[in-house]
């Protein structure tokens, strides 16, 4: 199926329905919000401009890889 978690990021990227954007590292106090573009959700991180959000690439399948962290 897949060789490499390169593939799996690469066809969660190029299949993705949505993405995420993930804050935080205490699941109490994290942030969770979602995205129709990867462009929106880079928008959204660069707002705090502190390196500690994550973007994860969402397949309709459910399956998800890390994208970006910014």
């Amino acid at each position: 199926m897949y060789n490499t978690i390169d593939d799996l990021d690469r066809h969660c990227l190029e299949n993705a329905v949505l993405f995420t954007a993930i804050r935080g590292r205490n699941p109490s106090s994290r942030i969770r919000m979602e995205f129709d573009s990867l462009d929106s959700a880079k928008e959204y991180a660069a707002t705090f401009s502190d390196g500690r959000t994550l973007i994860y690439a969402v397949t309709k399948q459910g399956r998800s890889a890390p994208i970006l962290s910014l």
